[in-house]
Order: structure tokens, then C-alpha cells, then sequence
């Protein structure tokens, strides 16, 4: 397998990041936008399989409507013939590899859902711990383009067990960092470790010095600051603070 200079820093970039610390919904964010980038790729969704109700919930999702997600969590997920058997793989797989494109056009999941966003070639990478499947990435191409090769299948499993093992570091961390008692409105908009950067921001802090206190990577930094501004629809480091201005200090 051959890797060319712009995929192999991406893939440093991937592997830097999945060994910091994250809260596990901006993990399977983060990653996401890189591995879209890497295999030149333009749809993205993360799920978290329960099997309590047996379905796949808590998404994450790039480029995709989220009404059309919305009718993947109420029917279609229900009526999929390709998932149920992706997910028994603990490699990467393509949706060609386990029905025939033409028979896949020819469902309904297909051409009342996958159709809908543009998804033609798709390939999925599951989390497996044990014998628990505690994440996921699905990854799509329109039909513009080339179908997924195998030397792309062997990038996503040399970033598996990284994936895996940042997963599953999140889960167990998850709520050792509290959200700031700050506006609800503002607690929901960012997770904890966007928050913390957005206020070290305000503060005056500059990337490298943030980086530091939170003990990840500058690129890290810039990806929580970058999702900050968008989700507070604020467009420089000045408008993030004054966002910032307008609620309480968080206590603790």
C-alpha cells in the first residue's frame, strides 16, 4: 500500500488525535471529518449500536440531512440489508461486499434513503471491544465517483484498533470533565472539551498555550475552536469570547 504526502500526514493527524483525550461525540466528529478527507470521501455518519433496544442511536453525521437521518432512526435502520451484516465484520467492508450494487439499487433502503443524500458507494468500520460494538463509521461516495479500493480498506484498518481503544477511553471518562454551569443554552452547544478551550480563548490564551493545559495537539485545539465558532455561529476568536461574555463564570 502506497500512501502519498497529503494521506500520510492525515493519518498522522488521525492517530495524534485518537491518542489525546476527547468526549466521545467530538471524537467520532473529529474523526470523521479526517477520514473523509483521507479516503477523498463526502458523506459521514457515526452510530452507537444499544443493544438493550436493538438499534443504532446517538449519530453523528457530516454532509448528510438531518431529516433524512431522522427517517434512518424511525424506519429505515428497520429495513436495511446491508448493516446488519457489515456490522459481523471486525475489518473494513463495503457495502459491495456483501450484496451486489445492482440488487442494492433496487431496495427501498436505497432509493427512499441512501438516494436521498446522494450515497452511492459506501464502506463501514465498527468498533469492536470484545464483544461489544461501541462506535462506528459509515463512509459514502456519490456516484460521480470510484467505488472504495482495497488499499483505502487497509488505511481504515491500520486507524481500527487506535478508534477502538480512543472509544473506549471516552466511555470510561465520560463525565470526569463536568460541564460549566454556564446557560443551558451554551452548555448543550459545546461539549466539555470545546468549552474549556473557548474559555481559555477568552482569556487571551493563545493555541500552543491552550494545547498545553489540555495536554492535546495545536491541530486538536484548532479542530474545538473551529466546531466553537460554528456551533455559536460566531465567525473570529473576538465573537467566540464575546459569546463567551454574555453568560455567568462557570463555578468549579
Amino acid at each position: 500500500m502506497f500512501l502519498n504526502t497529503r494521506q500520510l500526514s492525515l493519518l498522522s493527524q488521525i492517530m495524534q488525535a485518537l491518542a489525546e483525550p476527547h468526549e466521545e461525540m467530538a471524537l467520532r466528529e473529529q474523526i470523521g471529518s479526517w477520514v473523509l478527507d483521507l479516503l477523498q470521501a463526502q458523506f459521514y455518519a457515526s452510530f452507537v449500536w444499544q443493544p438493550g433496544s436493538q438499534a443504532f442511536e446517538r449519530p453523528v453525521i457530516i454532509n448528510m440531512d438531518p431529516g433524512n437521518l431522522d427517517r434512518y432512526l424511525a424506519h429505515y435502520q428497520y429495513h436495511d440489508p446491508i448493516t446488519p451484516v457489515m456490522q459481523r465484520y471486525r475489518v473494513a467492508i463495503r457495502a459491495t461486499d456483501v450484496m451486489a450494487q445492482p440488487a442494492l439499487m433496487r431496495t427501498e433502503f436505497f432509493n427512499d434513503f441512501l438516494a436521498r443524500d446522494g450515497l452511492h458507494w459506501g464502506v463501514n468500520l465498527y468498533a469492536w471491544q470484545g464483544g461489544q460494538n461501541i462506535g462506528d463509521m459509515r463512509i459514502w461516495r456519490d456516484k460521480r465517483r470510484e467505488n472504495f479500493s482495497a488499499d483505502e480498506l487497509q488505511l481504515l484498518d491500520l486507524i481500527g484498533p487506535a478508534y477502538v481503544a480512543a472509544l473506549a477511553r471516552a466511555r470510561q471518562g465520560q463525565g470526569a470533565v463536568a460541564v460549566p454551569s454556564a446557560s443551558a443554552a451554551l452548555a448543550t452547544a459545546l461539549s466539555p472539551r470545546e468549552w474549556q478551550a473557548a474559555r481559555m480563548v477568552a482569556q487571551g490564551l493563545a493555541d500552543k498555550e491552550i494545547a498545553r493545559a489540555l495536554g492535546v495537539s495545536i491541530t486538536t485545539v484548532r479542530t474545538h475552536l473551529e466546531r466553537s465558532f460554528r456551533k455559536l455561529g460566531v465567525h473570529n476568536r473576538a465573537g467566540l469570547a464575546h459569546a463567551l461574555s454574555q453568560c455567568p463564570e462557570p463555578r468549579g
